[in-house]
């Protein structure tokens, strides 16, 4: 038996190294070729397709539902917030949509999740792409929290509530070769501090679709979008906080946000139609997150070390974070996009 795991162990390790020295250094530049000379393959065309939308009331979702309307496509908005989403509906026909259908729902509940997809079916007929959107956010540090189990609707929102629809879905969108499209978070790569709960719930959701790719095959295409800090509910502060209670705080945002710049959510959601469009696997913006992806996976202390000094060592010292105090000093937060300077959440 020891034989037989060494073998392995040499054969694995000798794969590692053709991947590194051979794959790479060859794929690397012959993908970059072919984007420079080659014909672009063409996109998909999105006129009278049929895309559900969940957490579509704000933030990436609802930009993402403009973004398909502007391209013709047939939209299936659902989210908890009835009114914001009658709002988004009405938005999104003014923009180019054919057809709009609200459904007020919580995907986190696998029966209404279930129901979603079966009205929006049968109102349309089909179903061509599902983009598994709902998510909240989390920002303190484990050994802050006073209600651990108050966490739990963290992980139903962000894997439970992608993980129902997709399930529900999958058929039809075998049927129409559709497209899944996941709201992730470069988070789910990336672990710094504050966000225990969140990078877990994220590394869980991104983990699980790429393992679904490996079962799909061509069947139904996946495209990942690992955003970074984007224009959203929560950019704006909206989370759990240590006492288990969803509420807006700006002071636990900019301790987090600290120095990184804040992207538009517009400019996130042209990219990743395009991405959609093109076929993509993943779609990661803003860009400066692609490199702090590469040094977590090939040098994760270094990343461990700029993560506790930035967050963890003067938050124990019982002042603010180093990276919140680097924002307020420099001023950097008037840079933020105009929307996180004065919040506004959606309430109903």
């Amino acid at each position: 038996m020891e034989l037989y795991l060494l073998l392995h162990s040499l054969l694995m390790h000798a794969i590692a190294a053709l991947v590194i020295l051979v794959y790479i250094p060859i794929c690397v530049p012959v993908k970059l070729l072919v984007r420079a000379f080659v014909k672009p393959r063409s996109k998909e065309d999105l006129r009278g397709k049929v895309v559900l939308i969940t957490g579509a009331s704000s933030g990436i979702g609802e930009e993402l539902a403009y973004q398909y309307a502007k391209e013709g496509a047939c939209l299936a908005l659902v989210a908890r917030r009835k009114q914001a989403l009658k709002s988004v509906a009405a938005a999104a026909l003014k923009r180019g949509a054919p057809d709009v259908l609200v459904f007020p729902a919580d995907v986190t509940d696998a029966e209404q999740s279930r129901r979603a997809v079966e009205e929006t079916v049968a109102h349309f007929g089909r179903l061509n792409h599902l983009v598994a959107n709902a998510g909240i956010w989390s920002s303190c540090s484990f050994d802050q929290v006073t209600n651990i189990t108050g966490f739990n609707k963290l992980m139903d929102v962000n894997f439970w509530g992608s993980v129902y629809p997709t399930y529900y879905a999958l058929p039809h969108l075998k049927a129409s070769r559709g497209k899944l499209v996941v709201s992730c978070s470069a988070a789910g790569t990336v672990a710094t501090s504050r966000m225990a709960f969140y990078n877990a719930s994220k590394a869980a959701q991104l983990r699980f679709y790429e393992t679904l790719r490996t079962e799909l095959g061509s069947e139904v295409g996946i495209t990942i979008i690992t955003a970074g800090y984007v224009e959203s509910e929560i950019t704006k502060g909206k989370g759990i906080q240590k006492g288990g209670e969803v509420a807006v705080n700006e002071e636990a945002r900019d301790a987090q946000i600290g120095v990184f710049p804040v992207g538009r959510v517009e400019t996130l959601c042209e990219i990743a139609l395009e991405g959609i469009r093109n076929g993509d696997w993943y779609v990661t913006w803003p860009s400066l997150y692609r490199p702090m992806q590469l040094i977590a996976c090939l040098a994760p202390e270094v990343l461990t070390w700029i993560s506790y000094a930035m967050y963890k060592q003067e938050a124990a010292k019982g002042s603010r974070p180093l990276g919140q105090r680097i924002l307020e000093a420099t001023g950097a937060k008037k840079l933020f996009p105009p929307s996180l300077l004065h919040p506004l959440v959606k309430t109903e």
